[in-house]
């Protein structure tokens, strides 16, 4: 028999948690949502897991972060969703999706029908499996996108104390786990092809920064040259890794954070993609009536540019969460919610640092203030000027009030008649907006 539900939220990551929040607020009757997820636990806050998951003392743990707390409101716990008459249909993987008929069947082939569906699936990693890199299933070669990933990164960590751990890319997840596992006393090389770290956002001028103090720390960066190739043990074991530059580092557990796919597969060719995304309006809603698509997988309007964009972070998971559900329920009631306008927001903590940027990341870049490795307390950041405006900042060591003034000025776009006083201004130009 199928099981029969108004809402169904597929995927249990943090926009699930988000939207069964907002559904609660907005009034939803016991049993009438329910969240279906392939996760043996309740949605949680996932930038745990490459942060605080990792620390060597108090490590974070559920049920310490499940939603909403990263954004500083209640933690949803099992019981929050049991009181609300909400169904969490936890360690079932939906493998087929017939939207015509409203039909959701699982692995061990249960049907549940829907009237309004919210697709909150996110992304899948991409593994060097996928590609046939030799030697890629050896053991300990890890990948971080959920909780049982996080806890074979913590027993690999456990078994091999102070051993060599090579991370292969250079992106957030290459970052965020060079620097956890430093901190864990680990013997550690990044590696990644591009001319420099983080090159979806940071200047050269930013990441010589980030290199230099990731060296310093002790960290060994290898760039322009990608894994190859991996030998292991008796055991299977992974021990050294071949980069195509011809050298070989030993390795004790490798770390492959190299991007990922938002997992739309079930969906494709019956509603409309665009970008890798689910194509929605500025309410979220997809193609198809009545479907809704957030956080990763929603190729969104995004207003302040006039653009579709797809963005994968846990900012716009949130909101794009509370967004749907807010449509959702104001349609029922014959009402209408604002337009979607996200300013994009992203962010990182490593070590002692943490930066924000806003905006987007066009035209010409401006560095300003002390960007030197070396510096006791470093703070420095990034204007991106297009047409006269500046669109972007990017802000390392900021306060609370500078973070807060970085965002202003990226949403208001104001014009810059003298990009060298600019740089000498420094934040001192976002403090005055």
């Amino acid at each position: 028999m199928a099981r029969h539900f108004k809402y169904v939220i597929l995927g249990g990551g943090v926009a699930a948690g988000y939207a069964a929040r907002e559904f609660a607020k907005q009034g939803v009757n016991p049993g009438e949502l329910a969240i279906i997820s392939k996760e043996p636990v309740a949605p949680y806050e996932r930038p745990a897991l490459s942060k605080g998951y990792l620390f060597p003392q108090n490590a974070a743990r559920l049920p310490g972060f499940h939603t909403c707390v990263g954004s500083g409101g209640e933690r949803l716990l099992p019981e929050w969703y049991s009181e609300k008459g909400i169904e969490l249909i936890l360690s079932t993987e939906i493998v087929k999706a017939d939207l015509a008929s409203k039909t959701l069947t699982s692995a061990a082939a249960e049907t549940f029908t829907y009237e309004t569906l919210l697709i909150a699936t996110g992304s899948s990693v991409i593994k060097l499996t996928d590609f046939g890199v030799q030697g890629a299933e050896s053991n300990n070669i890890l990948y971080l996108r959920d909780i049982a990933d996080a806890d074979k990164l913590v027993a690999a960590m456990q078994a091999k104390k102070g051993g060599k751990a090579v991370i292969v890319g250079g992106g957030y997840i290459g970052l965020e786990l060079s620097a956890a596992l430093k901190i864990n006393n680990f013997d550690v090389t990044m590696v990644y092809p591009e001319p420099w770290c983080m090159p979806r956002l940071f200047t050269a001028g930013i990441a010589h920064f980030y290199e230099g103090y990731y060296a310093n720390k002790g960290i060994k960066v290898v760039k322009g040259t990608v894994a190859v190739g991996f030998d292991a043990d008796a055991n299977g074991d992974v021990t050294t890794v071949k980069l195509k530059n011809g050298s070989v580092l030993e390795a004790d557990i490798v770390i492959v954070g190299v991007g990922g796919r938002p997992l739309t597969r079930l969906f494709i060719g019956q509603a409309a993609d665009e970008k890798g995304g689910l194509k929605t309006d500025a309410f979220f809603e997809t193609s198809v009536a009545g479907v809704y698509a957030i956080g990763d997988v929603a190729t969104f309007p995004l207003k302040l540019y006039n653009e579709q964009r797809r963005v994968e972070h846990v900012d716009h998971a949130r909101k794009s969460a509370e967004q749907a559900v807010r449509a959702i329920k104001a349609k029922e009631s014959g009402e209408s919610v604002a337009e979607y306008d996200y300013l994009p927001y992203f962010y990182s903590r490593s070590f002692d640092l943490a930066w924000q940027f806003y905006g987007d990341n066009v035209g010409d870049d401006v560095l300003f203030g002390d960007n030197d490795p070396a510096s006791a307390k470093p703070k420095f950041g990034s204007y991106w000027v297009k047409d006269g405006k500046v669109v972007g900042v990017f802000l390392e060591g900021g306060s609370a009030e500078e973070n807060q003034a970085i965002a202003r000025v990226a949403r208001a776009q104001p014009p810059v008649a003298d990009v060298q006083a600019l740089k000498q201004e420094g934040i001192d130009f976002a403090s005055k907006i």
